[in-house]
C-alpha cells in the first residue's frame, strides 16, 4: 500500500510516483511507511498480523466462508475479519499464515482535508476497539499463542490506549511543571526525548522506503519526506491523538457510522 495523491496515473496505473504538493497527504505518506515497512513486516514474520488493509487484501474464500464471512455490523471489518480468521484457525488447529507483502502493489487515495481525515481516523480507532471487544477471549490467552500473548496485548495496550496515555501526558506534564513537580530542565528534556524518538522513527521509515524500493526518483521528493518526518511531531501527531481519543468516547456513546469520505479522484491527483 502506498499513497497515490500527487502521482501521475494513467488507466489506473501509477506511471510516475511523486510526493503530493499538499501537506496533509505527505504526512500520511510517512505514516504509511511506518505502518507498512516496520510494524506489519514485523507482525508478518511472527504470524501475528491482525489487519490486512481493507483497500487491498487477498483471502482464501473457503476459509473466510468457514469462519463466517464478512461481519456487516462493524466499522473495522478488515481487522475484525483477520482477527476472526486467526481465532478460527487456532481453535480448529489448522496450520496457516497471514502474510504481508511490502512491495507497493496498490496505491490508494488518502484524504486531503482535515475533516475527512478526522472521520477516517475516528472510524479506524472505533474499529480497533470493536474488534478487541468482539475477540476479547483471545486477549492474554495462551491458547491463542502469538495472537493471545503478543499481538492482541500490543494492540490493546499501545494502539488502543496509547493515544489516551499520550493525551494525558500532554496535559499532566505542563501541569506538573506549573505546580512545581518538575523543573524546567526536566520538562525540556522530556519534550526533546519524546520528539526525538518520533523523528528518528519517521526518518527511519522514510530511509527504509528509499533503500528498499526507491519509488520516488526526484531528490526534492526525498527532501520533502525527510522534512515532513521532522515537522509532523509538531502539531500533526497531536491532532491524530485527539481524533483517536475522541473515537473511544464516540464508540461508548453508540456512534456506528462511517462518516462521509470525500475523494477528489484520480483526475485531480494527476495534476
Amino acid at each position: 500500500m502506498r499513497v497515490a495523491n500527487g502521482c501521475a496515473i494513467e488507466r489506473g496505473r501509477v506511471t510516475d510516483a511523486r510526493v503530493s504538493k499538499r501537506w496533509l497527504p505527505v504526512f500520511q505518506t510517512i505514516e504509511y511507511f511506518r505502518a507498512f515497512l516496520s510494524g506489519r513486516m514485523g507482525w508478518s514474520k511472527l504470524n501475528g498480523l491482525l489487519i490486512i488493509s481493507g483497500a487491498f487484501g487477498l483471502f482464501r474464500k473457503d476459509v473466510v466462508m468457514a469462519a463466517g464471512g464478512f461481519k456487516y455490523d462493524t466499522v473495522g471489518e478488515d481487522m475484525e475479519l483477520v482477527s476472526r480468521l486467526h481465532r478460527y484457525m487456532i481453535e480448529n488447529r489448522i496450520p496457516y499464515k497471514v502474510v504481508f507483502v511490502p512491495d507497493p502493489v496498490c496505491w490508494t487515495e488518502v484524504p486531503e482535508n482535515l475533516r475527512t481525515l478526522a472521520r477516517q481516523r475516528n472510524r479506524w480507532h472505533r474499529g480497533l476497539l470493536d474488534t478487541i471487544i468482539i475477540h476479547h477471549k483471545m486477549l492474554f490467552n495462551p491458547r491463542f499463542k502469538q495472537i493471545g500473548l503478543l499481538a492482541m496485548p500490543y494492540f490493546f495496550i499501545f494502539e488502543l490506549f496509547g493515544p489516551v496515555i499520550e493525551f494525558l501526558g500532554y496535559l499532566s506534564i505542563p501541569i506538573s511543571y506549573l505546580i512545581g513537580v518538575f523543573s524546567a530542565e526536566v520538562l525540556i528534556m522530556f519534550f526533546i526525548v519524546a520528539v526525538l524518538y518520533g523523528v528518528l522513527f519517521s526518518l527511519g521509515a522514510v530511509l527504509l522506503e528509499e533503500i528498499s524500493f526507491h519509488r520516488y526518483s526526484r531528490p526534492m521528493d526525498l527532501i520533502k519526506l525527510i522534512l515532513f518526518a521532522i515537522i509532523e511531531n509538531f502539531g500533526y501527531r497531536q491532532m491524530t491523538v485527539i481524533w483517536r481519543v475522541k473515537a473511544i468516547w464516540d464508540y461508548f456513546r453508540g456512534v456506528k457510522t462511517w462518516g462521509a469520505m470525500k475523494r477528489t479522484g484520480f483526475a485531480r491527483i494527476n495534476k
